[in-house]
């Protein structure tokens, strides 16, 4: 599958190794040539929390055939590696999980944007797929307990997006997990109705025979369905 995945210019590298510690899911290590490798393509996350501590700039971000991104392999990597605590910050990854309480974040994985995550991400499968735009999170003050509590999340821009596989990358997701349900969630200005034919579009190309709720919520906040 192509994805944004961490890229090393040997060349660069001085060793210093603060990007192996940066990165949460031990996606980087230093070989005997005192130089920054990557371990496993699937332990890069393909964020970039690394970059920004490379003395040299030996290190980027760059989009390429390879493998998915893996939390749940990511995160008994670490936690073999670094231990129990350092292993509840890998991305994506069910370790760490948090008691539901008044107010608490229902965001159960890592990534989220639709550009980034990986259809073959082992925490969609048997999902209850929530596929937001963007602002919805933001106009919606209760969109965590309403919405995506119990689901996971996929969000997009339809106007502001290169939107170009998104359809595409949706389908794949929906063949290979053996999704529950499928919303999508959508604010009440004319370019949002570009992501419900996006999903739309997807399930089409999928071949799944899936039901599409669609939720759309006002600019002042209030749900309109």
């Amino acid at each position: 599958m192509r994805r944004k995945i961490i890229e090393i210019d040997r060349g660069l590298c001085d060793g210093c190794g603060l990007c192996t510690t940066a990165c949460a899911e031990g996606a980087l290590a230093l070989d005997e040539e005192n130089k920054a490798v990557l371990v496993k393509e699937i332990y890069c996350d393909g964020l970039g929390a690394c970059l920004d501590v490379c003395p040299t700039a030996a290190l980027r971000i760059v989009d390429r055939e390879g493998e998915g991104y893996d939390a749940e392999a990511a995160f008994q990597h670490v936690q073999i590696a670094r231990g129990k605590e350092a292993a509840k910050h890998v991305h994506g990854s069910g370790g760490g999980k948090k008691k539901s309480v008044p107010g608490a974040s229902e965001l159960r994985q890592w990534p989220i944007q639709l550009h980034l995550v990986s259809p073959c991400a082992p925490y969609f499968r048997g999902s209850d797929l929530l596929v937001a735009a963007d602002c919805t999170a933001f106009a919606l003050g209760s969109f965590h307990p309403d919405l995506l509590k119990g689901k996971k999340l996929v969000i997009a821009c339809p106007k502001l997006d290169e939107t170009e596989g998104y359809a595409e990358k949706l389908a794949e997701l929906i063949k290979h997990n053996g999704l529950r349900s499928l919303t999508v969630v959508i604010m009440t200005v004319p370019c949002c109705s570009g992501l419900c034919r996006i999903v739309e579009r997807a399930v089409e190309l999928s071949g799944v025979e899936i039901g599409v709720q669609r939720k759309v919520i006002h600019i002042d906040g209030n749900p309109a369905s």
